[in-house]
């Protein structure tokens, strides 16, 4: 018997299947000064026990993306390490903060299969669950990859494609327990807009960009456990170029995203995303927002904002698809999610 895992390809996922993932991990404050090295991350939730404190939570949490690629690393042995791409993301909320101390695992649901028309692969559709040492769910979301066929011959499966929500409502989302803005301090915050300043449709430049190199890419995915081989080795495309993992390309948005939106704390929910064209080592990321929809919420002085978080390699900002309606070559992310911010 081999002892050695090849992965999974296409015709290994049987609908409705439970894949638990290896290996538990417990996350410590390493976690956290890795992420504000690699990323110019400068949110004060996640930069400060105090502030945290005054925010009504236990100390500071480690940043919720931070959260979501331990959670999605642990994925990638069973979910994507033949993939060709990562397609896109829906339905995604975290539950609870993740602080220093706390042991995640995960577990994926097999949701939908649909083979492509070539034969040659096909795309899974899986609900990720993270899970911390209490049982907890902390974070879930649906995401969707194409992956290679092993066996070109091998039968299709029946197509099934999950019917997902084209966005949560803000009455889905959870928010921490314990959160309050009410006195919340705008000076260390770094900016003065708070929920009522922004308005549905503005859009906003965040002016700022990071060349991305190979160091801190191979960095990114081993600190997450990224084990696709599309990340590590040239040999696993016909390029011969590694596609940087797009979770950095994410966390890097996000975090350029502090200018002009530093007040925006808290991710709590993930609507949809994609990955619309490629990021290689060398590429400039620039990124810009639009405020697609607010809302109240039940928490003292929080309100909630979503928010179309938009990457890109050049291009003017505030340009998206084409006549045609597809992405335009320098849009490499576009990504929908909610933030909670102070009223």
């Amino acid at each position: 018997m081999a002892k050695t895992n090849p992965g999974r390809f296409f015709e290994d996922y049987t609908l409705g299947e439970t894949i638990q993932h290896a290996v538990p991990r417990t996350v410590s404050g390493g976690e956290r000064a890795l992420y504000h090295a690699l990323y110019p991350a400068r949110h004060a939730l996640y930069s400060s026990d105090e502030f945290a404190r005054a925010s009504g939570l236990a100390l500071s949490p480690i940043d919720d993306l931070a959260a979501f690629h331990l959670v999605f690393g642990k994925t990638v042995p069973d979910i994507s390490l033949n993939a060709l791409a990562n397609l896109g993301y829906g339905e995604g909320r975290w539950r609870a903060p993740v602080y220093p101390g706390d042991t995640l695992s995960a577990s994926s649901t097999v949701i939908g299969l649909k083979q492509n028309s070539n034969g040659k692969s096909g795309v899974v559709y899986v609900r990720t669950k993270g899970i911390n040492q209490r049982g907890e769910v902390v974070i879930e979301y649906v995401r969707w990859v194409m992956v290679r066929k092993r066996d070109f011959d091998a039968p299709a499966p029946e197509t099934v494609i999950p019917d997902l929500a084209p966005a949560l409502a803000a009455s889905d989302l959870i928010l921490p327990e314990g959160l309050d803005f009410s006195t919340y301090d705008f000076a260390l915050a770094g900016e003065p807009h708070r929920w009522g300043d922004y308005a549905i449709g503005e859009q906003i430049d965040h002016v700022d960009g990071v060349t991305v190199e190979e160091a801190e890419h191979m960095i990114a995915t081993r600190l997450w456990q990224n084990t696709a081989k599309v990340h590590f080795d040239v040999g696993s495309r016909p390029d011969g170029r590694r596609l940087i993992y797009g979770g950095h390309v994410i966390s890097m948005a996000r975090a350029l995203s502090f200018n002009g939106l530093a007040n925006a704390q808290m991710v709590v929910g993930l609507n949809g995303g994609a990955h619309a064209n490629p990021c290689y080592s060398g590429d400039t990321i620039k990124a810009w927002s639009e405020v697609i929809d607010k809302a109240e919420t039940s928490a003292p002085g929080v309100g909630a904002l979503r928010l179309r978080l938009v990457a890109t390699k050049g291009g003017e900002p505030f340009t998206l698809r084409g006549e045609d309606g597809k992405y335009l070559p320098h849009v490499m992310l576009d990504l929908d999610y909610w933030a909670l911010i102070p009223v």
